[in-house]
């Protein structure tokens, strides 16, 4: 069993970062392949970033080169940190673990979530 619980959601202005952080409990976090997701209202979750066990990472396109991915194994920790923030980032942002190698871009991949963070960027 997993636990998974997000921090560092907030309030930012366009152009603005926020760093993202995900505390997994339980002893099989080095053999998870880990990923955020979020949820803008009226719409089906998304995925944007993933981490393979290995440290691959893959992103959406609509955030790759202002997000970034990271997992810190002696801290069972992922970090997602979020750079040139825009009003359409603003959503709840999930962490997902599943055991496996490389991180699916599905969300019914995972088996483990957290509660989520909100993010909201004003304009």
């Amino acid at each position: 069993q997993v636990q998974l619980v997000e921090s560092g959601g907030g309030l930012v202005q366009t152009g603005g970062s926020l760093r993202l952080s995900c505390a997994a409990s339980g002893r099989t976090f080095s053999s998870a392949a880990m990923a955020w997701f979020r949820q803008a209202p009226g719409k089906e979750r998304e995925f944007a970033a993933g981490i393979s066990r290995g440290g691959r990472r893959t992103y959406a396109d609509s955030v790759k080169g202002r997000f970034t991915i990271s997992r810190d194994n002696a801290k069972s920790t992922v970090y997602l940190q979020m750079n040139s923030l825009k009003p359409e980032d603003t959503a709840v942002y999930y962490c997902a673990a599943v055991t496996r190698q490389y991180p699916p871009e599905s969300a019914g991949g995972y088996d483990y979530w957290g509660q989520g963070t909100q993010v909201t960027v004003s304009s």
